[in-house]
């Protein structure tokens, strides 16, 4: 049974892709669905008719839940035609006053628990897979006041653009995706809204319109997706004009 597996599936793209991956990808029978909110997973569940939905109420940072999955995957032996690894934090403020915690956590989970989850399902990916990292356009240039997350997502852009070359002997694609600001539950849990004037003068991307997208460049093969033509034109700027110059420009 051809199977997608999304983390951080209970809210914002997440759930999107949930509800759009079958348009793209009408072959996939079966969501495995990952995140901490088993209420809003079972909700999300119902709402998905037409396909078998698993959903897995598992915290990602937890020291055992890499075990947890290599349990279910060793037991189910699904064949994994789609990871999409949506799961992932950001918070704002200046470093050294922040909470170490957060940080460290915002770390486990945009890095760690990435990784570990790409690692552990890529046996499982046939010849023709694909794999999805949600990046952000954080990821071009250092950005002042969310200094973990934009490097944590320097990590995702680079990490994806590796493995997309190592994998391409077995015919798996791998598709970093690097979005700007959306309206999603993202800038609240940040504290971003109400408090960064470069999150408010920013264009806004559609949710909607970057998980089409981001399916579309999946199926296409494609290394990177950006969505929106003022974040193309920043991620090629970004790789022209020195980072010493636009590290205060991307301060948010």
């Amino acid at each position: 049974m051809k199977t997608a597996i999304i983390t951080g599936a209970s809210s914002g793209l997440g759930k999107e892709f949930a509800r759009q991956v079958r348009d793209v990808f009408p072959e996939i029978q079966c969501l495995w669905l990952i995140a901490r909110r088993a209420d809003r997973l079972q909700a999300l569940s119902a709402a998905l008719p037409g396909v078998v939905v698993k959903p897995i109420s598992l915290d990602l940072t937890a020291a055992d839940a890499c075990n947890q999955l290599t349990a279910l995957l060793e037991a189910e032996q699904p064949e994994v035609s789609l990871l999409i690894n949506c799961a992932g934090c950001g918070i704002w403020g200046n470093f050294d006053e922040s909470n170490l915690e957060e940080q460290l956590r915002m770390i486990d989970l945009n890095i760690r628990a990435l990784t570990a989850v790409t690692r552990t399902v890529l046996p499982h990916i046939p010849s023709g897979g694909r794999i999805i990292n949600i990046s952000s356009i954080a990821s071009f240039v250092p950005n002042a006041r969310m200094s973990v997350y934009s490097a944590s997502k320097a990590y995702v852009s680079f990490f994806s653009r590796g493995l997309y070359e190592e994998l391409k002997p077995r015919k798996i694609a791998v598709t970093a995706i690097c979005p700007g600001p959306m309206e999603t539950e993202f800038l609240s849990v940040g504290r971003i809204t109400g408090n960064s004037k470069t999150f408010d003068r920013l264009p806004y991307c559609n949710p909607k319109k970057v998980v089409h997208g981001s399916l579309v460049a999946s199926k296409k093969g494609q290394a990177v997706h950006t969505p929106r033509g003022f974040y193309k034109f920043y991620r090629v700027l970004s790789g022209l004009v020195p980072h010493a110059i636009l590290v205060h420009a991307a301060k948010t």
